[in-house]
């Protein structure tokens, strides 16, 4: 008898508040999310509903008010946070709306960033890396910088980033939120069937409707809980 595999991310009753003057706010109210090997899951809500806390308790940017967030069978918020950092440097591929790359390096130096980062460098890896950067269409700009790219080149550069180092999960806060509608229609694509492609693990946070109809889950964040859908409508 076949058996399920183990997921590669889980929040177990997770409530998330934060202080706003002399009140707490809660975002996340005791919220369950189990995201299998390779499944896409789609995060949507209105702003401040709590989509990018999702994704900052899975990488361990954050840590829950209590309940447990686990990467990978390690529970993060039982670590300290060297050794979060240390898991998230190897587990985590992310792709942020505003492209956060690295203005003084090239485009083949942020792609490499986080094999170095992990301590995975070596010349097969490099060559993996460059690989996923032709993939994604840039492989002749190898040696520009990000500031003589476009938006959308940008974003294609931070997709190739996030996958080098053959991370666990892609966490990806809205992707397309900066872009004009064809680019983000054409990052939408590249972004989905980079993942499909490598069988990764994708959980994004976005408005765009059109993105979240391609996971295989859609959530809403209503009022601190997850409303699960079977697709964007």
């Amino acid at each position: 008898m076949s058996t399920s595999p183990a997921p590669v991310a889980e929040l177990r009753s997770v409530t998330k508040t934060y202080r706003e003057g002399d009140r707490d706010r809660a975002v996340l109210r005791n919220v369950e999310l189990s995201v299998l090997p390779g499944e896409l899951v789609m995060l949507l809500g209105r702003s401040g509903s709590g989509k990018s806390t999702v994704l900052n308790l899975l990488s361990g940017i954050d840590l829950p008010t209590s309940g447990e967030v686990l990467l990978g069978g390690a529970c993060l918020n039982a670590l300290n946070e060297r050794e979060r950092t240390l898991i998230r440097r190897e587990s985590v591929g992310f792709v942020f709306q505003f492209f956060n790359l690295i203005p003084t390096l090239t485009v083949e130096d942020n792609v490499l960033l986080p094999l170095e980062l992990a301590g995975k460098l070596s010349a097969s890896e490099r060559r993996r890396a460059l690989d996923i950067l032709a993939t994604v269409g840039l492989g002749d700009r190898r040696q520009s910088y990000p500031d003589v790219l476009s938006g959308g080149e940008q974003q294609r550069v931070a997709i190739a980033r996030a996958l080098a180092h053959d991370p666990l999960v892609l966490l990806a806060d809205e992707p397309t939120g900066n872009l004009d509608l064809e680019t983000a229609e054409e990052i939408t694509d590249l972004l989905v069937g980079s993942a499909r492609r490598n069988d990764k693990t994708l959980i994004v946070a976005t408005h765009s409707r059109e993105l979240a109809a391609l996971g295989d889950r859609v959530l809403t964040i209503e009022n601190g809980s997850f409303v699960e859908r079977t697709d964007a409508s």
